[in-house]
């Protein structure tokens, strides 16, 4: 059985905390924490929808994410001062928009857009899908707004949407990576699945050593296990908001 840097199985996650209404101006907000990763979530809400749906009485979700600049260890660079948004950025950027729309009825929301902002505070591994799982209770607490202001009539929400990392070091897999599991891992994955036992993506890659069936099914297994416990989290956080 290895020993991970943090002392934890390698069934534990760290401790996620979920703080919502952060954001006095947002039509839905929370601060999610996976350990050290700390990210700010808030969900925007705006009567027309993205220019490619008018006219199909459709609406739609878009996500952004960012980095502070003091997120890390040293200070990074604002992407804005660049000009450019790097590529890590947007492939983050459109997993968190896929995600989330696959929790949406998005012919319910009419020809309205919800905008998902995700900054990370601060950065210990995990920030992408700490993005998932907080965007979630965000989008969450918008939509019980809009409904409580009759702006919809029909909650387009029909299933959660979670996010866990896991990995395989030294033979082993293990949940809920930190930076430096996450710098020294054999095998790096993140699953977004949903409460309703489907999935709705999955990234995995050999980073040292490639991985068989068996290896696969053993992260599948232990991401089911935390996204069972994010789901659990994210309902509790959302009905006492």
């Amino acid at each position: 059985m290895i020993i991970r840097s943090s002392k934890r199985s390698y069934a534990e996650t760290r401790e996620i905390s979920i703080e919502t209404n952060v954001n006095c101006h947002a039509e839905g907000s929370c601060l999610i924490s996976f350990g050290q990763t700390k990210l700010l979530c808030t969900a925007s809400f705006v009567d027309e929808t993205a220019r490619f749906l008018r006219g199909t009485n459709k609406g739609w979700l878009t996500a952004s994410y960012a980095m502070l600049p003091r997120s890390t260890h040293s200070r990074i660079e604002r992407e804005v001062r660049s000009g450019k948004i790097s590529g890590r950025t947007q492939e983050i950027q459109r997993l968190i928009g896929r995600s989330l729309r696959a929790s949406l009825n998005l012919s319910l929301l009419g020809e309205r857009q919800i905008f998902i902002d995700c900054d990370v505070l601060q950065a210990d591994g995990g920030t992408r899908t700490a993005a998932i799982s907080g965007g979630y209770v965000a989008l969450a607490l918008c939509i019980n707004k809009l409904l409580q202001k009759g702006l919809i009539k029909k909650n387009p929400l029909t299933k959660n949407v979670a996010a866990i990392s896991c990995g395989i070091m030294a033979n082993q897999a293990i949940i809920d990576l930190d930076y430096l599991e996450d710098a020294n891992i054999d095998v790096d994955a993140n699953f977004i699945l949903a409460n309703n036992d489907t999935i709705i993506e999955i990234q995995a890659s050999a980073e040292g050593n490639s991985f068989n069936k068996a290896e696969f099914e053993e992260m599948y297994k232990l991401a089911l296990i935390g996204c069972k416990k994010i789901f659990a989290l994210q309902n509790e956080a959302i009905n006492n908001s």
